[in-house]
C-alpha cells in the first residue's frame, strides 16, 4: 500500500517530462496559430497594427509574429526554450499592461495564461524530451574531464 501511494504523491521524471513536451507543444501550437494569422495577412494588418511600445506599428507587427511563429517553433522542438520564452513573455506583458490594460478581466484572460506558462517553462526549462536535452548531451559527453 505504501509503495502505492508513493508512486501516484512521488514526482517522477519520465512524467515531468511527459508533462513539459505536452504543455510546451500545445502551447506553441495554439501560439503558432496567432502568429501565422497575422503573417498571412501582413499587408492588411500593417497599416492599422496597433504601436503600443512607440516603435511603430509595422515594426510592432514584425516583432510580435517573429515572437508568435519562431519562438513557437523552438518552443515545440524544445530547443533554446528558456531563451525562446523571453520575447513571448514580453509580448504577452505589452499585451497585458498596455494592449488590454484598461479592458475587463476577460479580456485579459488568454494573455495572462500565455504569460504564466511562458513563465513556468522559463523557470522548468523544457524538460528530457526535447533538443535541449540532446544539445546538453552532446555538449557535456565531448567536454573532456
Amino acid at each position: 500500500m505504501k509503495k502505492v501511494i508513493s508512486s501516484v504523491i512521488s514526482p517522477n521524471q519520465r512524467f515531468l517530462s511527459l508533462g513539459l513536451l505536452f504543455l510546451r507543444v500545445l502551447v506553441g501550437i495554439t501560439m503558432l496559430t496567432h502568429g501565422l494569422a497575422k503573417l498571412t495577412s501582413f499587408s492588411e494588418l500593417s497599416s492599422t497594427f496597433p504601436d503600443p511600445i512607440g516603435l511603430g506599428g509595422t515594426l510592432s507587427l514584425v516583432m510580435i509574429i517573429c515572437a508568435e511563429v519562431g519562438c513557437s517553433i523552438f518552443l515545440i522542438v524544445g530547443a533554446f526554450t528558456r531563451l525562446a520564452t523571453i520575447p513571448l513573455i514580453f509580448s504577452m506583458l505589452v499585451v497585458l499592461l498596455v494592449v488590454h490594460g484598461s479592458d475587463p478581466f476577460q479580456v485579459k484572460e488568454l494573455p495572462l495564461l500565455y504569460l504564466g506558462v511562458y513563465i513556468f517553462l522559463f523557470f522548468t526549462g523544457a524538460g528530457k524530451i526535447s533538443l535541449d536535452s540532446i544539445l546538453l548531451k552532446k555538449i557535456n559527453t565531448s567536454i573532456p574531464k
